[in-house]
């Protein structure tokens, strides 16, 4: 059993390594729920809809010197945007709004 726990730590994954797999996990899953609503192009709308919801995030914090809104940019509003879009920079702002952070 020492004998394999020694091989398993050889192989270890660079921990660099991890970040990008979860991303590409979470595409891989924003497809699946493309093809399942039977989309022509599962790929294309999956990827449209990361892009929208990060370009939404940046036209929040970029507009934001005009507005006086804006919304940090951390691994979970990054994710939030690229994972839900546009509604999701929307829930964002609100719990913004509501919350006072």
């Amino acid at each position: 059993m020492y004998a394999i726990a020694q091989e398993m730590e050889e192989y270890s994954m660079p921990q660099e390594l991890v970040p990008w797999l979860i991303a590409l996990g979470i595409f891989g899953l924003l497809v699946i729920i493309q093809v399942a609503v039977k989309a022509k192009k599962p790929v294309q709308r999956a990827a449209g809809g990361v892009l929208v919801g990060l370009c939404a995030l940046l036209a929040v914090n970029v507009t934001g010197a005009f507005t006086g809104v804006s919304l940090p940019l951390s691994p979970l509003a990054i994710g939030v945007a690229g994972t839900a879009g546009l509604p999701g920079v929307t829930l964002l702002l609100l719990m913004n709004l509501l919350l006072g952070a």
